[in-house]
């Protein structure tokens, strides 16, 4: 086990111990079911397929969770991966791992597990509250910075809740 997984980890597992008394009353079995599951990587590379079926070339990593056997991300209302979906392009490949910054990979997120999904926008406050609970849990070393941009975002249409199902 590489030290980093290590850390990852642990720190996980001391996070969910702490938190569970605050969270299992409102996410219940939904966190319980994701711990259970065994580690997750912090990102996903995403990557829309074009009409043609070739891979476009806005490629990212990006912080997701999962809930439902579905994978949600936050991100600004324009960036592409948002635009790719308004304009029909909602066919997504998707590769789970974290091999760094996609830019300074050199291409070894291709490498990870991967599988193609459909991209939807998700528009209900109650989901977007739900998930904004679950990327707290997730990512909660850095959640005092993003979960307020997160949730302002959502609340005023700067940012999206991308869901991307299996295909």
């Amino acid at each position: 086990m590489r030290r980093r997984t290590f850390i990852k980890q642990s720190g996980l597992a001391v996070a969910t111990t702490l938190m569970a008394p605050v969270l299992l009353p409102t996410y219940g079995q939904q966190i319980l079911g994701a711990i259970d599951a065994g580690p997750e990587s912090a990102l996903i590379y995403l990557s829309p397929i074009k009409s043609n079926g070739a891979l476009s070339k806005c490629q990212a990593e990006v912080w997701f969770v999962r809930e439902g056997g579905h994978r949600y991300v936050i991100t600004d209302a324009n960036a592409w991966r948002a635009n790719a979906i308004r304009q029909g392009l909602n066919r997504t490949q998707v590769w789970e791992g974290d091999v760094g910054l996609w830019g300074d990979a050199d291409g070894k997120y291709k490498s990870l597990s991967a599988s193609i999904v459909q991209g939807s926008i998700v528009e209900d406050p109650a989901v977007h509250a739900k998930l904004l609970g679950v990327f707290g849990v997730k990512y909660s070393a850095e959640w005092d910075t993003w979960g307020p941009r997160f949730k302002q975002g959502l609340a005023d249409s700067s940012r999206v809740l991308l869901r991307y199902a299996l295909s």
